[in-house]
């Protein structure tokens, strides 16, 4: 099957098929499902809807070319990550474009994401080259101890709509480096940007069967019926906790090796010494990047009393200068969110905060018309426990409240069971410092509001999930440790 749509504005077709053994082919029932734009609810494609025996195929695939592509040189893995680098970032106006037709985000978010997944594929590339080991001499004497890491094998990627690129180029930079075979599910509402980055692969020298791709609907049966196939050796999903809990009770059945980006609940924390036009700069950032879309999305803004009202009112003066609109439109900075399911949720968190005393500086009402927006919102007077402060929005709201010591920032803080990041604002960096120190989460920005860096360690504790993704330690999560032992 080589079945592809033209898209406006994207000069090469984008392909719908599924991705499987290297080749292009329908769905085996025959069955596709539509693709939506978010800016008006009308259909963007028709794409091939993956089947447990589709699944099953593409796992056939995995598992047939990994011994030849976990014997290729590390130079080669790591010249065809360099090479599919090369081709994201020429194409870069090209993918971002794909990205905000189909999941909604402004030109610039999707242009931001696209450079961000592309240096995944970079990274690893270098990574791939210094996979190392160890030589021991054993306490004893007269044995040696080799100490070496070979790639786990057939891997599950599950990936979600916020980031369709860059969440799928983090996973698939280190499993391609560590020599694995990977089978993609990429999110039914963003899935034509994980068919394009297939074509770049393929492009790039990525031998068939390495990486193989399959959209579907029936998520729950199509990963299920992977997750039981006895040759897959990995789990890496990201999406929501509620998700992650059930995929770890599956993968416990096979003894999976399991890595789990899953929700957040991020503090944003603005010390009364902080330099307030830095902090709301930060805000923005840490908020309404992707239009607030995101994991790592600041979520709760705790602010101290005495600038509470200042830091209000200019963060709310600069969400309501944002330009709303189609995300592909010149001058846009928010688009619509992806589906009628989020932008409700968003709505009914908004509309509950309120109604638990809350008040809207900014925003707060959905519009009337297509597409699945909603405004810039800024509550004040949030009460804690309302919605907007205990539920992850995914959305351009931000809840504040105040605080007036320390220990009660990190208090409220660190009442939530989630722990992926958190963000500082302070003009003394000891006392920032003691802050991060003692807040609950895998990562801390300290007078920045992005912390998602390709070389650095991505992940959270506490229900936030499970193992880290980029930096050095991103590749170890594909690989799996052997020792041998012999007489000298």
């Amino acid at each position: 099957m080589t079945s592809s749509v033209r898209l406006t504005g994207i000069e090469s077709p984008v392909p719908t098929g599924l991705f499987v053994g290297g080749e292009w082919r329908a769905a085996s029932s025959g069955a596709t499902f539509d693709v939506l734009d978010p800016a008006d609810g009308s259909l963007l494609a028709q794409v091939a809807d993956g089947t447990t025996d589709d699944v099953t195929a593409a796992v056939d695939a995995a598992a047939a070319a990994l011994p030849g592509f976990a014997a290729t040189p590390p130079r080669q893995r790591s010249e065809m990550l360099r090479r599919a680098f090369q081709i994201m970032t020429d194409r870069a106006d090209e993918f971002a474009r794909l990205m905000s037709l189909e999941n909604g985000k402004a030109l610039p978010d999707a242009k931001a994401e696209l450079t961000y997944a592309a240096e995944f594929f970079r990274w690893f590339a270098e990574e791939a080259v210094r996979i190392d080991g160890d030589y021991r001499v054993a306490p004893a004497g007269g044995t040696r101890t080799v100490v070496t890491h070979q790639p786990v094998g057939v891997c599950l990627l599950v990936t979600p709509w916020n980031f369709p690129a860059a969440m799928l180029t983090r996973k698939l930079g280190p499993a391609i480096a560590a020599g694995c075979t990977s089978v993609v599910k990429p999110a039914e509402d963003t899935p034509l940007t994980a068919l394009l980055l297939a074509q770049v692969l393929t492009e790039a020298g990525v031998p068939d069967g390495v990486v193989n791709v399959v959209p579907t609907m029936d998520a729950k049966e199509v990963v299920a019926t992977a997750m039981a196939d006895p040759r897959l050796r990995k789990i890496s999903f990201t999406g929501s906790t509620e998700v992650g809990k059930v995929l770890l009770k599956q993968a416990a059945d096979q003894v999976l090796v399991s890595s789990m980006e899953l929700g957040g609940n991020a503090p944003f924390v603005v010390c009364a010494d902080a330099d307030l036009d830095a902090a709301v700069d930060g805000a923005m950032l840490a908020k309404m990047r992707n239009g607030g879309e995101a994991c790592t999305a600041a979520n709760r803004f705790y602010v101290q009393a005495p600038v509470a009202e200042a830091f209000a009112g200019k963060l709310a003066e600069r969400m309501a200068a944002m330009t709303t609109g189609r995300g592909t439109d010149e001058g846009v900075t928010l688009g619509p969110l992806v589906n009628e399911e989020t932008v409700a949720k968003v709505d009914r968190i908004v509309t509950d905060t309120v109604g638990a005393g809350a008040r809207v500086l900014t925003g707060g009402t959905r519009p009337q018309g297509p597409g699945f927006f909603y405004p810039p919102t800024v509550l004040v007077d949030v009460p804690v426990g309302a919605p907007a402060l205990t539920e992850e929005t995914f959305g351009p709201v931000a809840p504040i409240t105040t605080f007036d010591t320390d220990e009660q920032a990190l208090a409220l803080a660190n009442a939530t069971p989630f722990g992926l990041v958190a963000y500082v604002f302070t003009g003394d960096l000891a006392r920032g410092l003691r802050l991060a120190e003692a807040l609950e989460s895998g990562m801390v920005g300290i007078n920045r509001g992005v912390v998602s860096d390709p070389a650095a360690p991505f992940g959270g504790v506490k229900q936030s999930g499970l193992g880290r993704e980029g930096g050095h330690e991103g590749i170890g999560e594909y690989l799996t440790t052997k020792y041998v032992s012999f007489p000298l």
